[in-house]
């Protein structure tokens, strides 16, 4: 992955710290100052992945890997590293070496609220039952319920203000969001349109009322993350503002798991 200039390292640490507040692993433990994140309840990589944090930590890196992959073990997880700018060129090149695949390359992007197209948005108040949100998550984007008692977990181990938003078409839920209202900043997480109702405005409309509450408690920046091949996503948020920030992506031993 090609770095950014050290002169951006700041901004990225700054949205990674976001992004762990906002989406929390059940169990953080630091190698150096590598952070590896696992969570038993749920696969996602973002909550089960070596994020290392500091482009000059890319030191013993067969030894630090072994005994990562033990705790990856233990939580009947696959080993997988998360790649961003701040991770050491080292890294990426012994992953190479040892023939790790290359999965989901995606963006961070970030839109100034002051600009954002919100004051016509829809006035929308956050649901308080959880369980009905989770219910709606899954239904819009089409899981497994088995998923519910970690997304469940997740949600409640999100310290900063979250607002759950479900937008309905006929009684059915047809998108969802989670905006998490962190200071300045408002991440979004969980956006979905139900496969039926798509191309319709309705992803749109369930971002800005969530950009628009946002706003209202102060938040001046959102930003969120997008697998880069997802070019409907893509287009939406580039046409409500967001611009890219950086890019990262995951690696995993071998033939990649789901």
């Amino acid at each position: 992955m090609q770095q950014k200039p050290n002169s951006d390292l700041a901004t990225i640490r700054r949205f990674e710290a976001a992004g762990f507040r906002a989406w929390p692993a059940t169990s953080l433990h630091y190698d150096g100052t590598w952070a590896i994140r696992l969570t038993a309840s749920h696969p996602a990589r973002r909550l089960n992945s070596i994020n290392p944090l500091d482009p000059s930590d890319d030191k013993n890196l067969e030894q630090r890997i072994a005994r990562a992959s033990r705790r990856f073990e233990a939580y009947n997880r696959p080993l997988t590293f998360r790649v961003s700018p701040l991770s050491g060129p080292g890294v990426s090149r012994y992953l190479d070496t040892e023939g790790w695949a290359t999965v989901a390359p995606s963006i961070v992007m970030r839109l100034g609220l002051d600009d954002a197209p919100v004051d016509q948005a829809m006035d929308q108040i956050p649901l308080k039952d959880m369980n009905r949100f989770i219910s709606a998550a899954l239904k819009v984007r089409g899981d497994d319920s088995t998923l519910r008692p970690g997304l469940s977990e997740v949600i409640n181990l999100i310290e900063p203000e979250a607002g759950l938003f479900v937008l309905e078409d006929g009684g059915e839920p047809v998108a969802t969001a989670i905006c998490v209202h962190d200071s300045d900043l408002a991440g979004l997480f969980e956006i979905a349109t139900r496969p039926a109702w798509r191309g319709q405005g309705f992803g749109r409309r369930v971002l800005l009322s969530a950009l628009k509450w946002a706003r209202l408690r102060g938040a001046r920046q959102a930003w969120l993350q997008v697998e880069s091949d997802n070019d409907v996503a893509c287009g939406l948020y580039r046409s409500l503002g967001f611009s890219e920030v950086y890019r990262y992506h995951y690696r995993q031993p071998g033939n990649p798991q789901p």
